[in-house]
């Protein structure tokens, strides 16, 4: 099937900074404005325009890019900075594969998914280690850049979608379409990681399964590591746009209406992260109709005497 389209960023608007939102004084996750910058910096190697800022909220310690890029921000980024095609053959790329395979067999105690969608697939690396573990399942790749175009080439997806799952087309497009959705480092990279998991439990069928990896921000190698900023590369600065605290994170996904299955420490690349399984709940039926009495039913059931006035 071929790619759905994703356009191109627009034309800068004269007097706008066309990739950053209005900084905002409060936290997008709570709405308390009890803020505090954790990093400051330009912003490196990428030569994005500006400086890169990180507040986290004194309430429940979300942390968040402020101000948030633009829709427009976003894709240039997705365009200008693209990951490597291909896992090498060193100890970095035999590690990171031996952790694409763990994550896939997180889903081995489940009954085998028919239909499994990558969010934020890139080169579409993990549907190609995950089909070792699950080879019976059909794996579709969905990102917003070019790179899941070649996935789809070289046939590690067997659908590729280009775009953002949040669209209103691709959602309703993929409504209830899949038994798995597997978002490996990509939820801290979206404008709102709310909308897009509500429209992760859109696309899941009842009872399917939600496959997360998101950063550990408290962890002293995690993505943000606070004052010893060498620890973190300067290329890297600009890509994560919220670090979720896990019990934010598990609290909206119960909000949502799922079931937290495991949640544990792994260690991809970068190390420090959660790994969350969550199932989808089946929405609970309507009550019955309570029955009425036997000798209710029976004069309900008796027919009327004609001769009766």
């Amino acid at each position: 099937m071929s790619p759905t389209p994703r356009p191109e960023p627009g034309p800068l608007a004269p007097g706008v900074d066309p990739f950053h939102e209005p900084r905002r004084d409060d936290c997008p996750w709570c709405g308390s404005r009890q803020l505090r910058t954790r990093v400051r910096a330009p912003e490196g190697r990428r030569r994005m325009p500006g400086t890169f800022v990180v507040d986290e909220c004194r309430d429940c310690a979300h942390a968040f890019q402020n101000p948030r890029p633009t829709a427009d921000g976003l894709l240039l980024r997705y365009h200008r900075h693209a990951v490597e095609d291909d896992l090498g053959a060193d100890p970095v790329g035999r590690r990171r594969r031996r952790h694409l395979r763990g994550a896939a067999r997180a889903l081995l105690p489940y009954p085998e998914p028919e239909s499994w969608l990558d969010v934020g697939t890139g080169h579409g690396h993990f549907p190609e280690a995950a089909r070792a573990i699950h080879p019976y399942t059909s794996f579709d790749g969905l990102d917003p850049t070019p790179r899941v175009d070649r996935a789809w080439e070289a046939g590690r997806v067997e659908e590729a979608y280009r775009g953002l799952l949040t669209d209103p087309g691709i959602t309703a497009r993929l409504r209830a379409r899949y038994d798995v959705v597997s978002m490996l480092h990509h939820l801290e990279h979206t404008a709102d990681p709310r909308e897009e998991l509500r429209a992760v439990r859109a696309v899941l069928r009842p009872g399917g399964h939600l496959l997360l990896e998101v950063p550990d921000p408290a962890r002293p190698f995690g993505a943000l590591p606070g004052r010893n900023r060498r620890l973190w590369k300067p290329h890297d600065r600009p890509r994560p746009l919220h670090l979720v605290p896990l019990r934010n994170l598990l609290a909206e996904l119960r909000s949502l209406g799922f079931e937290i299955l495991t949640a544990r420490p792994c260690t991809p690349l970068p190390p420090r992260a959660h790994r969350i399984l969550a199932r989808r709940t089946t929405p609970p039926t309507a009550p019955a109709t309570p029955r009425a009495p036997k000798a209710e039913r029976a004069e309900r059931a008796e027919p009327a005497d004609p001769s009766t006035p």
